[in-house]
This record gives C-alpha cells, sequence and structure tokens, in this order.
C-alpha cells in the first residue's frame, strides 16, 4: 500500500496553479500533502487534512473523485490522473490512529447540534475546537447520518465512523444523546432554556420522494432510503426492480446483490444513469442490469409497467404511444432521492422552511430564528459528503461569531 502511494505521490507534477485543488469542493491543499508525504513528514500531512476537513477519512472513500480532484487533474487529459484519493486515505487513517488530543479549555458557552450526519459532526468538531460546550441530538442509535445508514458498508466501513466519534468526540469531550428526536419529548426552545446559545439544525434529508403511481403501497415495494437503513430486515426474492438510476439507487443495487439477489435491474427515466462513472462501472461489473429511457405507469403484484419515453435534445421528453410493458419482480425498491422531515420546523415557532421543506437559510447559514443556524442536505436538498462538510465549515464560524457576540450577562 505505501509503495503505491508514494508512485502516486511521485507521479505529481506539483503544478504551480493546482487544478485538483480548484476541482476539491472544500480546497484541500493536495499539493502542500504531497510534497509533506514524499518529505516523509506523514504526521503533519495527516494534520493539515484534519484541520482542513474534519471528515477526511469518509471523503476519501466516497467522494466523487473522477469529478473533483482527480477529475482536474492535468495527467488526466492523455493518461490517468494522480489518484489522490489513496493518497488521502493511506495518510488519513494512518495519521488518525495518532490522535489522542483531549478537550479544548472551556470557554463556559454551550452549542446544541441536532443530527450527526457530516454537517453535524464537522459543526461540532470545530465549535469543540472553539472550547464550546457541545452537545449532538441524534435521532438513531449511534454517529453518522446518511454515512452510517445511508452507504453501504463496503463502501464505508462502520469502523471509519466508530474511530471519528472515539478520536474527535469523545476525546474532545462533546457529548452525545443518542435516540432522541428534538421536536418531540424536547423541542428547541427547551434547549435555549437550558442555555443553549446556539442551535444547528442538521437533520438531513430522510423523507422519500414518492412516485405517486398506482401500486406504491404494495407489499413488496419498498425506498430505497429505508432499504439502507437495514438491509437485514428485507425479504427482496430473487429478481428485484430498482426505479431510479442515481448513486443511491446504485447503492441499493449493490447491496441487493450482496444479500443474495440474483437478477436486478435499474431502471432511468433518461438515456443515461445519474450516477458517477465509477459507482456505474462498479454496479455492471457487479451484474446489475439497466433499462433506460423508461417512466414507471403502475407498479403491480407480478412488477412494473413501464412504458418508453422519447427524449428530445432540449432535454423534453415525450411518451412512446403503444410501449407499456410489464417487467416481472419479486420486489420493487424506489430510489428517486429524499426531502425532509418538518417536524422541527413545525414545533418551532420563528423556523421557516421553502416549498421543497427545506430551511431557509442564508450563506453563513442563517435561518429566520436568530441563534437558529443549519447547512447540508436539510438546506440544500441531497448533496455529496465533501459539499456539506464545505458548507458546514462556514457556518460554524458564523455560529462562533454570533456567541462571541452576545451580551457578556447572556453568557451567564
Amino acid at each position: 500500500m505505501a509503495l503505491h502511494v508514494m508512485d502516486e505521490a511521485n507521479r505529481c507534477l506539483g503544478c504551480k496553479v493546482p487544478q485538483c485543488q480548484k476541482g476539491c469542493p472544500i480546497n484541500t491543499p493536495i499539493p502542500e500533502i504531497i510534497r509533506l508525504l514524499k518529505d516523509n513528514k506523514l504526521d503533519e500531512a495527516g494534520r493539515t487534512l484534519f484541520e482542513n476537513n474534519p471528515l477526511t477519512t469518509v471523503c476519501s472513500l466516497v467522494c466523487n473523485h473522477e469529478n473533483q480532484c482527480e477529475g482536474h487533474c492535468v495527467l488526466g487529459k492523455k493518461g490517468a490522473p494522480v489518484h489522490f484519493s489513496t493518497i488521502e486515505h493511506y495518510i488519513s487513517s494512518t495519521y488518525a490512529n495518532k490522535m489522542t488530543e483531549g478537550p479544548k479549555p472551556a470557554n463556559g458557552m454551550r452549542a446544541a447540534i441536532i443530527g450527526s450526519g457530516p454537517a453535524g459532526i464537522t459543526i461540532a468538531i470545530i465549535l469543540a475546537r472553539y472550547g464550546y460546550d457541545v452537545t449532538i441530538f441524534e435521532g438513531k442509535d449511534k454517529i453518522g447520518g446518511v454515512l452510517r445508514y445511508g452507504i453501504p458498508e463496503f463502501r464505508l466501513p462502520k469502523s471509519v465512523l466508530d474511530d471519528i466519534k472515539y478520536r474527535h468526540l469523545d476525546l474532545k469531550g462533546i457529548k452525545f444523546r443518542p435516540n432522541t428526536h428534538i421536536g418531540g419529548a424536547i423541542g428547541v426552545d427547551d434547549l435555549f432554556r437550558d442555555g443553549y446559545k446556539a442551535i444547528f439544525v442538521g437533520t438531513g434529508v430522510w423523507k422519500p420522494n414518492a412516485l405517486h403511481i398506482k401500486g406504491e403501497t404494495l407489499g413488496h415495494v419498498h425506498f430505497g432510503i429505508n432499504y439502507l437503513n437495514n438491509p437485514d430486515s428485507y425479504g427482496l426474492g430473487n429478481r428485484v426492480i430498482v426505479i431510479g438510476a442515481g448513486n443511491a439507487a446504485m447503492d441499493v443495487a449493490r447491496t441487493a446483490i450482496r444479500k443474495g439477489v440474483r437478477e436486478i435491474t435499474c431502471f432511468s427515466l433518461t438515456g443515461k444513469v445519474a450516477a458517477s462513472h465509477h459507482e456505474f462501472s462498479y454496479a455492471k461489473l457487479e451484474g446489475v442490469r439497466f433499462e433506460y429511457n423508461k417512466a414507471p405507469v403502475e407498479i403491480t403484484d407480478e412488477g412494473v409497467i413501464f412504458k418508453d419515453i422519447l427524449e428530445h435534445e432540449d432535454g423534453t421528453f415525450e411518451d412512446v404511444p403503444d410501449s407499456q410493458a410489464l417487467y416481472k419482480a419479486d420486489s420493487v425498491i424506489i430510489s428517486i432521492s429524499q426531502g425532509p422531515q418538518n417536524r422541527i420546523v413545525t414545533t418551532t415557532e420563528g423556523l421557516k422552511a421553502n416549498n421543497r421543506g427545506l430551511l431557509v437559510a442564508d450563506e453563513n447559514g442563517h435561518t429566520t430564528r436568530p441563534g437558529i443556524f443549519a447547512s447540508g442536505d436539510v438546506v440544500n436538498g441531497a448533496r455529496t459528503v465533501v459539499e456539506a462538510v464545505a458548507h458546514s465549515k462556514i457556518v460554524a464560524e458564523s455560529m462562533h461569531q454570533y456567541m462571541q457576540s452576545l451580551p457578556k450577562e447572556e453568557e451567564k
């Protein structure tokens, strides 16, 4: 592994204007990291990675590298790009084992984090660096949000998330309250009552988008995000249809294969898949089949009735007459993205959402109620992990500035 990593590092041209860094949503200082590694300064390289991106171990595994850092590498124009994902994973996972730093000196102020997905973890870690007394409230039993309950083990081992909890939360004194839904027994106003000076909402998007077609409530029909949450609780049979062709649909299909499904087909409305080429290639390699330009009309006990779709150059679609056909399946999984739950909005006065149910927040994370901040998928809709982390870094600084600006008498 180390030899391969150094081979990749030695291929780097050290460009004066590093396009790889420009292609990274969180602006990882890639040339500097590679230079430090080549100078035998692995610990310094690891420290730099974590200071820039608290979830660097995660991003090294799940980022869409082909469209970001590696996709912008100049070597990729005529050959293979430098595989920085491999370098980042080696450095971050090796250095993570050495991280034993305890909590910073307390500044006497509390901050609440609702949701422990990529955004929530990032905010918690950054605020803890400033000495805030941070508590994370999570509706499930373990940290991670979509990282744990929406990304399969074969793509992101749960041990990575467990290590993040130990290294970044437990050692830094960040408190964690599992199985706690804010907006139920405890509300946002209760948090303010108990002395939290700022509250971050990063509850993600867990409400599946529905097709709203006949047969969607039948017993053999499931939603992708629910399936990925706990695939072992599902008996899908031998033949499965996945409606959708994004990265989440690839995760669903590849997970189902690992759980014993013998034949699985993903159906795309367009003439190509929405998933990254990397995930699409793996799915094909593992035996997933694909059907294109098909729109579901009705789900039956025997399978799904699809109609053919004609896709025009201007991006519009047209039904092909008399093209309806039944595709048989034992189970059907709908994977066409998700939207937010609205429990916090409906129980919190002054907190507004848009017509999609997403929280209204400015670029710095300020919501419509002072003291409440938000970022990640609950604001922007389903996005990538690294985008959530990048935006959350800005929001964490905004929360810090807000709490430091409070009148001194409010700090008591």
